[in-house]
């Protein structure tokens, strides 16, 4: 009887190479982890799967995070955003596992045809044919590199090229030691079990090895990743604004009920969706904001350049269009910057010029008219929140804002901006989503506080019951709460940081045992109520009403 890892011949099976390669790609992918977190190295995983990102047609990508969204919330696996980007990473990891994994398996059936003849030259050829189309793929995303291209691109194919000889000598090795290059194909039973014997420690030893080398590379590579983020952490908390300043609605009646979320979003719980796996790295020293196109003369300005005009400070939420109903894509911080409208007479526009096309550091792109920019003096070139320069993962050094939009429409790490005289589809639109992407009026219920009941005066049991509305820069004028089939009654209104900002509503219930269904209604500041209808968080954003039951 043959084990499971040989074939009918005796020699070993393609399981064996299957688990060699597994095991030195595994080895590889740590060690490429550990090189970029110590010294700044590509990290190809990412890369790659960055790059697909890019190239993936519009429907597939939609199809894809409407996915995943709808999986973390079924399955309540934290925050959207945090939760998705792992995911994202997951698979890039994944994805070059197994594509290397795979061909490492090709590389082992072929030396095993060959009797392991040519196994040096096999595996140096494999580590190319991977190694320079990763190359090409890093230099052209760019994101996880901190080093020049040359470097990356010598370091990613040296990685790639002792992968692929390592490789060809293990399955060499793995062969000899089943007797392939040197014994004849029929042996005694004694010799075979010897074999079986040799090929399982030679396979333990192996995994061991490789083992060692992907710990060590995942270890070393997150320590070295989480003193850095402490010590950011640490800094970020003592110059905060938030943590020395009231807030503007200090003095509001109505407060918030236990369990709604924070009226003020700590930046570190602020929702991130983008188009990388991580957050685009950009060199304060070098940075400049080039503003070209139709102008009489080419701009090179300074963070330093948009800090020296007076500086706008807001009050905003902002919401992704993929955001669900009820969902958490959605934060209010203090943004402050530069409004637009006080910059366009310094950029000396040509007389032709009808709108900007903002691009950003990660290649993603959006338009926005003049016309938009001197209507709404509020639309601004945004360096800063809750008194803090943007972090990294929040569009450092430089993002815009434009009211009433989602997030799709408003680029962060901007790096130009061109003068055009026509308008163009930005990075979204073009991959199906709404070419206006206007916030839609939402409504959450955030918590039932059943533990909390306040007692009236007139003896009654009162269940506090919170949450948020939000309809972009139009403002809530209502918010209304419904007990199953019963009348819509109307909640109170906590005053909002900013006409900017979501609000905060609360109502109290009367208590009544069993369970009961609340569905929650807003209506915008014209008193338009939200839409109803059920709808799907593409191409437009997600539209109905948020509902919670609960039994008491």
């Amino acid at each position: 009887m043959k084990g499971k890892d040989t074939s009918a011949s005796g020699r070993p099976g393609l399981v064996a190479g299957a688990f060699i390669a597994a095991m030195l790609t595994a080895s590889l992918i740590a060690v490429f982890y550990l090189a970029w977190k110590v010294a700044g190295l590509p990290f190809i995983p990412f890369d790659v799967f960055d790059w697909m990102t890019r190239i993936l047609p519009g429907q597939v990508l939609a199809a894809g995070i409407g996915v995943m969204v709808t999986v973390i919330r079924a399955l309540r696996l934290g925050a959207t955003a945090t939760t998705a980007k792992a995911a994202e990473q997951a698979m890039g990891i994944a994805c070059l596992f197994f594509t290397a994994t795979i061909a490492g398996t090709i590389l082992f059936g072929i030396v095993r045809a060959s009797r392991g003849r040519h196994a040096y030259s096999l595996g140096f050829g494999l580590g190319i044919l991977l190694g320079v189309p990763m190359a090409l793929i890093s230099h052209r995303v760019g994101q996880t590199a901190s080093t020049g291209p040359l470097l990356s691109a010598a370091w990613i194919i040296g990685a790639f090229l002792l992968w692929g000889v390592i490789l060809g000598s293990a399955d060499r090795r793995l062969l000899t030691v089943a007797g392939e290059s040197a014994k004849p194909a029929v042996e005694a039973a004694t010799g075979e079990a010897a074999e079986r014997i040799d090929r399982r420690r030679f396979l333990v030893r192996l995994s061991g090895a490789t083992a060692v080398v992907t710990v060590i590379g995942a270890i070393v590579g997150e320590l070295s990743d989480e003193r850095r983020k402490a010590l950011g952490s640490e800094l970020s908390r003592r110059m905060l604004w938030s943590s020395t300043h009231p807030f503007p609605n200090a003095d509001a009646t109505v407060q918030p009920v236990p369990g709604t979320r924070p009226e003020f979003t700590p930046l570190e719980r602020h929702y991130r969706i983008d188009i990388n796996s991580i957050p685009t790295a950009v060199d304060p020293q070098q940075w400049r904001l080039k503003v070209g196109g139709l102008i009489e003369k080419p701009l090179a300005l300074t963070l330093a350049d948009l800090q020296g005009f007076d500086p706008m400070h807001q009050f905003i939420t902002l919401s992704c269009i993929s955001n669900p109903v009820g969902g958490d894509l959605i934060g209010t911080t203090r943004w402050t910057g530069v409004s637009l409208q006080r910059l366009l007479p310094s950029l000396h526009l040509q007389p032709g010029a009808t709108h900007l096309e903002i691009r950003a550091a990660d290649g993603f792109y959006e338009v926005v008219s003049l016309e938009t920019i001197r209507s709404d003096e509020r639309v601004m070139l945004t360096y800063a929140w809750d008194g803090v320069p943007l972090l990294p993962e929040h569009g450092y050094p430089l993002r815009i804002y434009i009211p009433d939009l989602y997030g799709m429409k408003q680029p962060k790490w901007i790096e130009s901006i061109e003068a055009t005289n026509h308008a163009k589809p930005g990075f979204w639109v073009i991959r199906g989503w709404d070419s206006v992407a206007r916030m839609k009026a939402t409504s959450v219920i955030d918590t039932v506080a059943v533990d909390m009941t306040i007692i009236n005066a007139d003896h009654q049991r009162l269940v506090p019951i919170g949450g948020i509305a939000h309809a972009g820069a139009r403002g809530i004028s209502k918010v209304e709460l419904q007990v199953d089939e019963g009348p819509w009654q109307e909640a109170a209104l906590r005053k909002p940081f900013s006409e900017l900002t979501w609000v905060i509503w609360r109502y109290e219930w009367p208590f009544d045992p069993g369970k009961h269904t609340f569905t929650v209604r807003c209506y915008e500041g014209n008193d338009i109520p939200q839409i109803a209808e059920p709808s799907p968080i593409e191409p437009s954003g997600a539209t109905g009403l948020h509902s919670k039951s609960e039994m008491f």
